[in-house]
């Protein structure tokens, strides 16, 4: 199911002027605060009445100015992810869970919970109370009460941003099941680069207010001026090859094999790996004698100014000409890329330190 939106709204020193359409998955909005991600997802839940604007998750309109259709929030069919999970304390996990129904129609096709609770792993807390759980644990049973509502959209609000490290690699793994085993489109809200390339189909980049570029996650985080120097990375398309014996994980790259500290994902998986441009270091020629286990091979297709000292280089990974390329993305600064007379049209190897890359740089499924 698609999502469609388009909003113009006005406030005193702020205007909100965004038009995009998705496919099915997760769509992620990105930005800085104040880029307007708050207000979209408002309008969005009917909190908001823009003054101009159409909002449609497939066929069904939740908003058109035009044809002066406005449904009240209780109406929008919207499942609501909070940062908190908001769970009834005095309601046991199933209760909470089945809470949700009250709020479908009966005429809606709805998920088992049965369903629901096999694809977040909850099966073995539906007769405890929300007290006695951790925090992804509550996201879990909050997702599943959204699910069981029959929504045509949910929105996720920064889900994991009141969650420490060890619960968003916890719950990190559910929301990429929701992006490719569930057809209700997810409009998710974050400000972290690391999450957007795990779970994002879709971004888009918010900027005052309005869109400064929509795509998948490699083409928009590869746009330093988009996201922002800070958050500009890559994201590779990789298959795990092996796990060795001494503790690394060998994946194969369009740039060739890359070495990672054990990942617990079998041989054959499809992964995506994200990789911040400032840890990529660029040689013109392939480097002998380093620690580093991971050089890829590429060639530059693009050298882009930046705000400061630096430059963002654009590699194209794989064989030359190949139709579909990847990029790699690395920010240097302006003297090295003097120094090395980096020009477009070059070959180029990008040197990684295996233990750059985290576990939540590491995901599941192509994109």
């Amino acid at each position: 199911m698609s999502l469609e939106i388009r909003l113009a709204h006005r406030f005193p020193g702020f205007a909100l002027d965004v038009a995009f359409s998705a496919p099915p998955g997760i769509t992620v909005l990105f930005g800085p605060s104040g880029s307007g991600k708050t207000t979209l997802v408002n309008a969005v839940a009917g909190l908001l009445r823009p003054q101009e604007g159409r909002i449609a998750a497939g066929d069904f309109v939740l908003l058109d100015t035009r044809a002066r259709r406005f449904l009240p929030p209780h109406r929008r069919r919207l499942g609501y992810v909070f940062q908190e999970g908001r769970l009834f304390p005095h309601l046991s996990v199933r209760q909470n869970l089945l809470y949700g129904r009250w709020f479908a129609p009966r005429e809606a096709r709805t998920e088992s919970l049965e369903r629901v609770v096999d694809l977040l792993g909850i099966g073995h807390l539906l007769g405890r109370r929300p007290g006695s759980l951790s925090g992804g644990e509550k996201q879990r049973v909050a997702i599943g009460r959204a699910l069981l509502a029959a929504p045509k959209l949910i929105l996720a609000d920064e889900p994991l941003a009141a969650l420490d490290e060890a619960r968003k690699a916890e719950i990190l793994p559910y929301f990429e099941r929701l992006r490719d085993e569930v057809r209700v489109p997810i409009l998710y809200v974050s400000h972290s680069s690391a999450e957007v390339a795990r779970l994002a189909t879709t971004v888009v980049a918010l900027r005052e207010g309005r869109v400064a570029a929509i795509g998948t996650p490699g083409e928009v985080l590869g746009d330093a001026h988009a996201v922002g120097a800070r958050a500009a990375a890559s994201v590779l398309a990789a298959r795990v090859v092996a796990h060795h014996a001494d503790g690394l994980t060998e994946l194969a790259t369009a740039a060739g094999p890359l070495f990672l500290p054990r990942i617990p994902h079998p041989v054959g998986a499809a992964l995506r790996v994200r990789v911040p441009a400032h840890d990529v270091i660029l040689a013109r020629t392939r480097p002998e004698g380093l620690s580093a286990l991971n050089i890829l091979r590429g060639r530059i297709v693009d050298i882009r100014d930046g705000h400061g000292p630096g430059v963002m280089v654009s590699l194209a990974i794989g064989e030359a000409g190949e139709a579909g390329e990847e990029r790699l993305s690395a920010r240097i600064t302006r003297r090295s890329a003097q120094a090395l007379d980096l020009a477009p049209g070059q070959d180029c190897h990008a040197i990684l330190k295996s233990v750059a890359l985290a576990q939540e740089d590491i995901g599941t499924g192509t994109g």
